[in-house]
């Protein structure tokens, strides 16, 4: 019996004029040296507000705002997140 032919299959190869990840990888620069120092002074600040917000017993850094400090404290941590998602 016969062997049937096996097809070969052509190589893909994508255009040279239209190359999107050349492209995309040529775009993209290294982060500024102030985004990681920004992301870290918001990390401590954060913590700070934190610390000092228990250990003063509530009374500061801002009395009036009662638990609106935690908001402050974990507002500046959750920032710093969001700036270091950018860092390359």
């Amino acid at each position: 019996m016969p062997k049937s032919q096996v097809r070969k299959k052509k190589v893909y190869t994508p255009p040279t004029d239209i190359r999107p990840a050349a492209a995309a990888a040529a775009s993209k620069k290294p982060s500024p040296i102030l985004l990681p120092i920004t992301a870290v002074t918001l990390i401590v600040v954060g913590i700070a507000w934190l610390v000092v917000y228990y250990l003063s017993s509530q009374k500061w850094p801002v009395e009036s705002w009662s638990y609106w400090n935690l908001a402050v404290g974990f507002g500046c941590m959750v920032a710093s997140l969001g700036i270091l998602s950018r860092w390359r």
